[in-house]
Order: C-alpha cells, then sequence, then structure tokens
C-alpha cells in the first residue's frame, strides 16, 4: 500500500500521470492500475476524472495529507537506521548530582548534541548517592556527580577540580577590596545555599571554623536565581567557580573575588560509568564527548 501511495503523490504533485509515470519510471498504464488498486482498497475515489484532467476529489485531499505524512515517517526511520548502522549514538540516559546540574551540564550536553546532532539525550537527576546507585543499577548509562566515590564496578574519572567564590554586584565596596579575608563576611549580607545541601554545610562549617557570622538575607538553591538577586538586594554569595563563566558576570554586571579560605571548599567533580566494558554505542560517545569537554589540554 505504502507504494501504491508514494505513486498516488506523484501523480498529485505533477499533476499529470504522464509526468508521474516518467518519474517513477513506470508506464502509464502501470501507474493507473496502481491508483486504481489504491482506490479499490480504500473503497472511495480519490480523483474526478475529466478526459485526461484529474481533480482531487476531498478524501484524495485527505490521503494526499496521509502519504506525505507516511512518507516523512519512512525518511525518519531510515535516516535513524542509516545512523544506528554505522554506530552514531541514538539513546543515552546521564545522571547528575544536583549540585553538577548547573555548572557541568551547560557545556557538556552543547558538545555532545553539536557533535552527534540525531541523538536522544535523557537526563536524570538527583543526589550524589542516587546517581552513583543509578548507575551501579543501569539505570543511568553515565553520571556526572561532584566528589570522587569508590564503588565496585564503577569507573570514576576526575574531571575538574572546582571551588567556592565570593561574588558581588561590581559597585559593591567589596568589589573594590585590594585583599579580602573571612573577616569581610561577618555581618555581611548574602545569599546562601539552602540548609542540608552540599554547598549550605561547607560554608557553615567555614563559617564556623573563621568565627564568620554572616547576615543571612535569603537561602535559594538555583544558582540562576542567586545571580539574578544579588544586585537587587545588594548582598554577596559563595558561588562555585566552575559556573561563573565571564559572560555570565559580564552580563550580571557581577565580579568574583578569591578569598584564601575558601580554597578550602574544593571539591572534585567525576564521571561515572559501569567498567565491564558493557557500554552502548551512545554511551562511549558521551564518554568520549565528556573527557574531550574538561580533560582535553591537560597534561
Amino acid at each position: 500500500m505504502y507504494d501504491d501511495l508514494d505513486a498516488f503523490a506523484a501523480v498529485v504533485e505533477h499533476s499529470s500521470l504522464n509526468r508521474a509515470s516518467r518519474q517513477l519510471n513506470l508506464s502509464q498504464p502501470a501507474l493507473s492500475r496502481k491508483i486504481s488498486k489504491l482506490e479499490e482498497r480504500l473503497g472511495v475515489a480519490l480523483f474526478h476524472r475529466f478526459g485526461k484532467r484529474l481533480e482531487l476529489t476531498e478524501v484524495g485531499r485527505l490521503t494526499y495529507t496521509y502519504a506525505l505524512e507516511q512518507r516523512q515517517q519512512r525518511s525518519k526511520f531510515l535516516e535513524a537506521l542509516s545512523k544506528f548502522k554505522e554506530g552514531e549514538p541514538q539513546l543515552v540516559t546521564l545522571g547528575a548530582s544536583l549540585t553538577t546540574l548547573q555548572t557541568t551540564l551547560p557545556p557538556l550536553v552543547n558538545a555532545y548534541m553539536e557533535k552527534y546532532p540525531a541523538a536522544e539525550l535523557k537526563l536524570i537527576t538527583g543526589k550524589t548517592h542516587e546517581m552513583v546507585t543509578a548507575v551501579s543499577e543501569g539505570k543511568c548509562d553515565v553520571g556526572i556527580i561532584a566528589s570522587q566515590v569508590q564503588e565496585p564496578g564503577l569507573r570514576c574519572i576526575p574531571l575538574f577540580e572546582d571551588q567556592l567564590r565570593l561574588v558581588v554586584a561590581e559597585h559593591h565596596p567589596l568589589a573594590q577590596s585590594p585583599r579580602l579575608t573571612m573577616e569581610h563576611l561577618s555581618r555581611l549580607p548574602m545569599i546562601l545555599f539552602s540548609k542540608g545541601t552540599w554547598y549550605r554545610r561547607t560554608t557553615d562549617d567555614l563559617f564556623q571554623r573563621c568565627g564568620v557570622d554572616p547576615d543571612v538575607r535569603m537561602e535559594i538553591d538555583s544558582f540562576e536565581a542567586i545571580v539574578r538577586l544579588l544586585p537587587t538586594i545588594k548582598a554577596a554569595a559563595l558561588l562555585p567557580k566552575s559556573y561563573l563563566r565571564p559572560e555570565l558576570l559580564n552580563g550580571g554586571g557581577l565580579v568574583s573575588l578569591h578569598i584564601k579560605e575558601l580554597e578550602q571548599t574544593q571539591r572534585t567533580t567525576c564521571l561515572i560509568y559501569q567498567g565491564s566494558g558493557g557500554l552502548s554505542t551512545a554511551a562511549r560517545c558521551l564518554v568520549q564527548v565528556t573527557e574531550e569537554v574538561f580533560l582535553s589540554g591537560r597534561e
């Protein structure tokens, strides 16, 4: 039936049995039989016939729309099948801990989809231990987590080191200070991460060790929300260095400031996947792109 639909569509598009038969490399009688066979199967007339002139019936127009949809679906299927045969990735599931979602994934996803535009990427998010379990159990092909783990059956590859930086609006008084210490954060209006997060536990521990008592104005999990609010409420925040891309700082009128003690907040973001060698083609490609994005140029 699909061949007959293609023949029917060709007749409609060429407005002529003669021209359509040449395009399809069929004799005109053979093409006429295909059209008649299709009409017989559907039980309707697709054309009004006025001598050699053909005019689509109402159901003929509906059938032509259906024929085009089938042609497009078949084309997509054959393209996907071809890429599958060529070894290009199709579907891969990536798990990311919540703390890496806003820092690591944007450049990685952009690089992967640029290299494999036909691929499908499914994202699962959760806490670090949940992502480790998901990869171990095969629910995720690849995981990106903000810590190093030693889990039987998993490979853990360090991608980069990260640490917190003090971020303020460019017109904030601290932006002009030549040298900052943790003492500058005492009674400083700040936006902190919500309680229970790794970042909040880390900053609270650091504040306690350094005897710092900040003026907490807000507690938010979203990096983007914090960045947008900083100039508005004239506050400061501690954000991961990996998130503070130049275009983000410049576009938001923000500056990133170094404090020596913040080096104690360093943590390692890692790539994890099953080390048994059972990775799909899609997963292997994602691993390769991840290493290219974060490890290329490293000595």
